[in-house]
């Protein structure tokens, strides 16, 4: 039985040797603790910065339980067996342990690797690039800890999303399960949200896994020094976001240029070339915002990892990247937490002791490492003026990317994460590129704020996001299998909180070899192969895949990736510019060509969405189901989500035109089914019919259309196309008004590139629709900036099922009422 020992600023209760702590972090959030054996260990938390001390609670002992009490959420605890029961104001319960508790732990020993650094170290490469094996001398105790299993119930009228991005492509996770561990194809991210309106995140660091299936309904984790969940309530997605937020950190605005066009391929091998492709880009009036400089910036040889230019490839560096600049282009570069070869980066950390022990990936979790980290990229490659960051491999060990054959799914969780746990404590192995992304932003940040910190890398975990980071969910496969499952995957990483999720349009590789399990496309014809490491210039038959199967699968998925916060083709195999799928006039280049400046045209929406995210908890992908989390039929939708509040993407996943091998396919509908959910009326995009909501479309989808539906009630900014977003729009904004509900929008913009916007150096305008007086009201601009355009035409666009009204006025930052 559980007595009840501290109430305030935590209620402590005790039953022999357990103990269990609920303290409120808000009103809507609360923390679970529990320990066996002795006190609460209350180490720094590595996802969390909220702080718990909210007092303002009430407490109520009965002879059964201890119940809690905000203004939002109540929290009984049984006394019996310390289940909790987490229920809204009203008293409807949202989460429950089982009766019996749900909170288990199991004592274990946890054991380090001791390894004498004057031992040689096994180098070698693989098809991911540089490794290091080092053998460990000696195993020693390091310490006790727990195996721990939290376990709940849910309601049969909730679905559950998160977890982060995994490459089996699940939706909903009710009925799965989902192995959490890091790996190329794996971002783990501890966190559900459900469609009843609460989050659960697991404050915890090692390897998981989650049940909601035969087995049961629970989490388990392999290392905690005790169990520290976090319930956080809100009671709809955007609420539950803005607390998940002031739990781990708000994330910063990113660059507004890292919301436009990015081009890459495994690899652009010299300056010219990439002056070359930027150039080919203006010369064709298609926009284009960076370009990326993959493996390696580093001179040939076996010095890999080393963060500084070649003088052979690139003997002016900061003459490249100025004329990259003066074509509106920034520049990307891929660093790697690994380093061999002897490379004076290897040496100078190895010297200092701040390498793991294979003495070539350096020791992220050390500040002292991560501070001459930066200062390494700062030197050879920032002062050069390179404007963001990919930092790739960033789970650093692994033992599965090898083999004819793919690993049983139990057995490579295990390869994977033995792996790293030679090197890596086990009770922090998921945190690796949470360390790394945090020594980039803070190294930058502390340099200067005149550049926004952007970071493109394969891992993540909850709390990345305020370290400015993009993560892509690794080196898949050109197939629509793939395709088709990277949907879900992206809205089950965005649903954590975490905002910001891309992938390799047309997927990374595009061929098979049958002698490497990962390495499976569909492609073959005109492929130019892996290539080598060495050399100064580029291959001479890289000249793009010429498979009319993969060119209509390219054109879909990037079709798809323009509604992704991070618009960006890469691959291997074979070059990805537009011109490898034909010229102008060509069907398959002028539908990329389309998309491209579409995605100009809704930078407004775009970045107005993005400054929302912290604020307003906005999204830019979000589950249907999150958005109409009544509606049932929304609950299983792979492939539909909401881009931002205001468009539905229904992206199409199956070929209309020709199988591989251009081999022509023959009387397939160009059409695809799309569920348009109940409760508000449906615009279609592009032919602005209307439709009203809680029916299934069979709606028309030839190869220039995706389908995009707009929810009755909303307003979308657009502007017009430019060839980069550093260019200022001063053209006309269309304001395109969805009417049949009342709607509002907070259209947002600033210097685009500076963190002046912290110090309030950025502009508001509150924009609201009212359906009953068939008003729009522009409010008065809040705020400024330098370069701010103060006047500008606003052409408005009301859609109606009658057709579509126009007018325009004038804005000035004073308000305007149109009727």
């Amino acid at each position: 039985m559980y007595t009840l020992k501290t109430r305030n600023p935590a209620c402590q209760l005790i039953n022999g040797e357990k103990r269990l702590r609920i303290s409120f972090i808000n009103a809507a959030m609360v923390r679970v603790s529990y320990i066996e054996g002795s006190d609460f260990v209350d180490s720094p938390s590595r996802i969390v910065t909220g702080r718990t001390g909210f007092a303002d609670f009430q407490t109520l002992e009965k002879d059964d339980a201890v119940v809690l009490s905000t203004s939002e959420l109540s929290v009984r605890i049984s006394k019996a067996s310390g289940a909790i029961c987490f229920m809204d104001a009203a008293g409807n319960v949202l989460q429950q342990e089982p009766e019996r508790g749900g909170k288990s732990l199991v004592k274990k020993e946890v054991f380090r690797n001791v390894y004498d650094h004057t031992k040689d170290i096994k180098s070698g490469y693989n098809i991911d690039g540089a490794r290091a094996e080092g053998d460990a001398v000696d195993r020693v105790l390091d310490r006790e800890a727990f195996e721990a299993k939290l376990s709940f119930t849910f309601a049969d009228d909730e679905a559950l999303f998160g977890l982060g991005s995994h490459e089996e492509g699940y939706g909903n996770l009710r009925g799965k399960s989902q192995q959490l561990y890091q790996q190329n194809m794996k971002m783990v991210v501890p966190c559900l949200v459900s469609t009843k309106g609460y989050g659960l995140m697991w404050d915890c660091s090692s390897a998981m896994v989650f049940h909601d299936d035969a087995y049961g309904s629970y989490w388990w984790a392999e290392c905690v020094d005790q169990v520290d969940y976090y319930f956080i309530g809100g009671g709809n997605a955007s609420a539950v976001a803005r607390n998940y937020y002031a739990l781990t950190g708000a994330p910063p605005m990113l660059p507004r240029w890292a919301f436009g066009y990015v081009q890459s391929k495994e690899r652009y091998v010299n300056a010219e070339e990439i002056l070359d492709i930027a150039r080919e880009y203006r010369r064709r009036n298609i926009p284009l915002d960076v370009m990326v400089l993959d493996w390696k910036s580093w001179p040939d040889g076996p010095q890999w990892g080393q963060k500084n230019f070649d003088p052979v490839r690139f003997p002016d560096p900061k003459g490249f990247i100025d004329e990259l600049h003066a074509m509106g282009v920034k520049l990307m570069v891929s660093i790697w937490p690994i380093m061999s070869g002897e490379c004076p980066n290897q040496i100078e950390l190895r010297e200092k002791g701040l390498m793991l022990g294979n003495q070539s990936t350096y020791n992220a979790f050390d500040p002292a490492a991560r501070e001459i980290y930066w200062n390494q990229a700062k030197e050879g490659l920032f002062a050069q003026g390179v404007d963001s960051w990919w930092c790739d491999c960033t789970e650093p060990f692994e033992a599965d990317w090898t083999g004819t054959e793919k690993p049983e799914l139990h057995k490579r969780m295990a390869m994977n994460t033995d792996q790293a746990k030679r090197y890596i404590d086990e009770g922090k192995l998921c945190t690796f590129s949470l360390h790394h992304s945090e020594g980039i932003y803070e190294g930058q940040r502390e340099t200067t704020d005149e550049k926004r910190v952007l970071n493109l890398t394969r891992s993540s975990y909850a709390g990345q996001h305020r370290y400015s980071t993009v993560s892509w969910s690794g080196d898949i496969c050109a197939t629509w299998e793939v395709y088709k499952r990277s949907i879900p995957e992206g809205v089950n990483f965005c649903a954590t909180g975490e905002p910001y999720w891309t992938l390799d349009i047309g997927g990374f590789f595009l061929r098979d070899d049958p002698d490497m399990w990962f390495w499976s496309g569909d492609y073959e014809a005109g492929c130019r192969g892996l290539g080598t490491r060495e050399g100064p210039d580029p291959l001479e038959n890289d000249f793009g895949c010429t498979d009319l199967g993969f060119w209509e699968l390219y054109t879909r998925w990037l079709q798809y990736g323009c509604f992704l916060p991070m618009f960006r083709s890469h691959g291997t195999d074979a070059a990805r510019e537009i011109w490898r799928f034909g010229n102008e006039g060509d069907r398959f280049y002028d539908v990329i060509a389309k998309f491209i400046r579409l995605r100009m045209q809704l930078l407004p929406y775009i970045y107005s969405v993005a400054a929302g995210v912290a604020d307003s908890g906005l999204a830019l992908m979000r589950p249907v189901a999150m958005e109409f989390p009544k509606d049932g039929n929304t609950f299983d939708l792979t492939d539909q989500y909401f881009f931002g509040p205001g468009l539905m993407v229904c992206p199409v996943v199956n070929p209309m035109y020709y199988e591989r091998n251009s081999q022509p396919l023959e009387n397939v509908q160009e059409t695809r089914s799309v569920y348009l959910p109940e409760g508000t009326g449906w615009y279609d995009f592009w032919t602005n019919e209307f439709y009203e909501g809680f029916q299934t479309l069979e709606t028309a989808a030839p190869l220039e259309t995706l389908p995009l539906f707009v929810p009755a009630g909303t307003i979308l900014p657009m502007g017009p196309v430019t060839q980069h977003s550093g260019t200022a729009p001063e053209g006309p904004l269309e304001l395109h008004v969805y009417s049949g509900a009342d709607a509002s929008f907070v259209w947002y913009e600033d210097a685009g590139d500076s963190y002046a916007y912290e110090n309030g150096e950025c502009a508001r305008v509150a924009i609201s629709w009212n359906e009953t007086e068939q008003e729009l009201r522009i409010n008065n601009r809040i705020g400024s900036f330098e370069g701010m355009i103060p006047s500008r035409t606003l052409n408005v666009k009301v859609h109606s099922a009658d057709g579509v009204r126009d007018s325009s006025v004038v804005y000035d930052g004073s308000a305007v009422l149109i009727k």
